[in-house]
């Protein structure tokens, strides 16, 4: 068995682990990053591409925002559309300035691999069985298999970034987390097409046949969802049925301007809202997904991330610079009050703009007069706002 002496060890090669990889390693920290699948595999996934304000920061305090700062777009409002009326969000003059940035997900991570290989970093990829030993104790490590092999990582403390599904979480005793879950009653069917985007900044649609949003990559890459009853497969949806549906979603001007083409990639993705709480046992910290999944309504699935990677940062700054673990001891109840307004927000947009089909006619009523209150007020719209450009870390 080989063995590798590192300060952190970092579970999950997305953009959180490598994220906080980078920016450890600024300060001369050192870290291992393993990562079960391949690098082609993780650069191949699509994903959300909103970032806060905050984040856009983060990325270039970590020395990847050049290629971000050049080809991203800065978006100073978003549009909400009820049953065809359109409402423009001013998020820079309702915010006092503040704005947010399009940048595909798969873009940030592009950055971090580059990056982290530039300065020589350790990301160990195609990491099987990766298992997390001695938690509670000084010297926790990790064991993974690679090429036939086993390996060892010996470390002061691991950070799980490795998603819903991964090993963090479910290494943690059932009896020292309780775990909030919400699973919604649809589902979003998202496609990525080559053409250009509809309009200039998102556009969330409510309508009596159900959410939509009109959403891009770039000025010849967009992204668009509809929302789906939660038992409907890719298979039914054409792309044909896909845009006709779209349209009829979107108001009549916007529809009319629609342009379409093949799909380059299409998938079904549920809606739930989760949070595990502590998001530290031991020496072992939780980060975005192992610890918390939003609703993409709220484009916050990302950004709670690298929240999490803030605060995580600077705990570990103190704690090898000056010797201070408070910030390290308070993590997990300090990024949770984060996490908690996050979840708030996602769970309220997507409550105001989704049918639901079980919802009785009183609930259909508030949910009606929510968004027109919201629509009509400027204290609410400066609400969605603040939130929506990102909370202060």
């Amino acid at each position: 068995m080989t063995t590798i002496k590192t300060k952190v060890g970092i579970i999950g090669g997305g953009p959180s682990g490598l994220l906080l990889s980078q920016l450890l390693d600024l300060k001369g920290i050192d870290s291992v990053v393993l990562e079960r699948k391949s690098r082609e595999y993780v650069l191949s996934r699509i994903r959300a591409g909103v970032l806060e304000q905050g984040f856009t920061d983060l990325m270039r305090e970590a020395g990847v925002g050049e290629r971000m700062d050049r080809e991203g777009e800065i978006h100073d409002g978003v549009v909400i559309s009820d049953n065809g009326v359109e409402h423009r969000i001013d998020l820079k003059g309702l915010t006092g300035g503040d704005t947010v940035m399009v940048y595909g997900q798969t873009e940030v991570t592009r950055d971090l691999y580059d990056a982290r290989e530039a300065r020589g970093g350790k990301v160990i990829h195609d990491a099987d069985n990766v298992q997390p030993h001695d938690l509670t104790t000084d010297a926790p490590y990790l064991t993974y298999e690679k090429d036939g092999e086993t390996h060892r990582v010996d470390c002061d403390f691991i950070v799980g970034a490795d998603g819903f599904h991964g090993v963090s979480r479910k290494s943690i005793p059932a009896d020292q987390i309780r775990e909030y879950e919400k699973v919604y009653p649809f589902g979003w069917l998202g496609i990525l097409s080559e053409t250009k985007p509809v309009n200039d900044e998102l556009i969330y649609a409510r309508s009596d046949r159900g959410f939509a949003l009109c959403s891009l990559r770039s000025q010849v890459l967009s992204r668009y969802y509809v929302q789906v009853p939660l038992d409907d497969k890719v298979e039914d949806w054409s792309d044909e049925r896909f845009w006709d549906e779209l349209k009829a979603r979107l108001p009549e001007d916007v529809a009319a301007r629609l342009e379409t083409g093949p799909s380059i990639e299409k998938s079904i993705a549920p809606l739930r809202s989760f949070v595990c709480e502590p998001m530290r046992y031991g020496n072992l910290f939780l980060a975005g997904d192992a610890a918390h999944i939003v609703p993409p309504t709220g484009a916050k699935g990302l950004n709670s991330a690298a929240s999490d990677i803030y605060y995580l940062y600077h705990a570990m700054i103190a704690y090898y610079d000056e010797g201070d673990a408070s910030g390290l001891d308070s993590y997990s109840e300090t990024a949770l009050r984060r996490v908690w307004k996050a979840q708030r927000f996602s769970w309220w947009m997507t409550s105001m703009l989704h049918q639901f089909p079980d919802h009785p006619e009183f609930e259909q009523k508030m949910q009606e007069t929510e968004l027109d209150y919201f629509l009509g007020s400027e204290a609410a719209r400066i609400t969605l706002a603040e939130n929506y450009v990102g909370l202060p870390f």
